[in-house]
């Protein structure tokens, strides 16, 4: 294998939060005046950050009523969202492959770090990460690269020996910005023929595939 460390993305990529977020984000628009959104439309928006949520399902571009949204949302999160949080099958064990050919295991995420290592607590894998890059580690979000080479420079690695791994388009822009090299996954809401547009090395169905063709 020739890279030391594979980052990951989290939600729909290593987990599915959709049942976490839907509640949260529909608590928010409430508490701000907006009508409830579906979960579809909800769905599309997982992976950005919740400013640019709030931009996207509202069309209010209103920085103020964005950070409310964000405080909001938290709010609610901080109430659900672990209990409304599963891995996908065979994550663990992917995870577990990883580690066994000595590879370093990152998450990179919009999601709050704290919120992550409550989850993976919850999940039993805390020691199978390395690394977390979340939210409230950058000053801004993906697809800036920022968080990205946070986690190369953590670990203390060149960018040409680490791999993300993603399932949305922003995803890919942050490999991009970032000059690291991207292999995206389907499942979340972007599709094979959508990661085209963007530099990567291989689109795989789950993780569990991915860390295969890597391995």
């Amino acid at each position: 294998m020739n890279y030391k460390a594979i980052l990951f993305d989290f939600d729909y990529t290593l987990g599915d939060s959709t049942n976490g977020i839907v509640l949260s984000v529909n608590y928010a628009l409430v508490k701000l005046g907006h009508v409830q959104k579906s979960v579809e439309d909800i769905r599309k928006t997982i992976g950005l950050s919740l400013k640019d949520t709030y931009f996207t399902l509202t069309g209010d571009n209103n920085l103020n009523a964005a950070m409310l949204f964000s405080k909001y949302f938290k709010e609610k999160a901080d109430r659900v969202m672990v209990d409304n949080t599963d891995l996908y099958p065979n994550v663990k064990e992917s995870l577990l492959s990883l580690r066994h050919h000595g590879c370093k295991i990152g998450i990179v995420t919009t999601k709050f770090h704290y919120r992550i290592q409550q989850i993976l607590q919850k999940c039993n894998v805390p020691d199978l990460v390395d690394l977390i890059v979340g939210a409230e580690d950058v000053q801004i979000e993906k697809p800036n690269p920022e968080g990205l080479i946070l986690a190369v420079e953590q670990l203390g690695l060149l960018k040409e020996e680490v791999l993300y791994v993603g399932d949305s388009f922003v995803d890919a822009q942050t490999a991009q910005n970032a000059g690291i090299s991207f292999v995206g996954v389907l499942t979340g809401t972007t599709t094979r023929e959508e990661f085209a547009d963007y530099p990567n090395l291989y689109i795989g169905d789950t993780v569990a595939e991915i860390v295969n063709y890597v391995l």
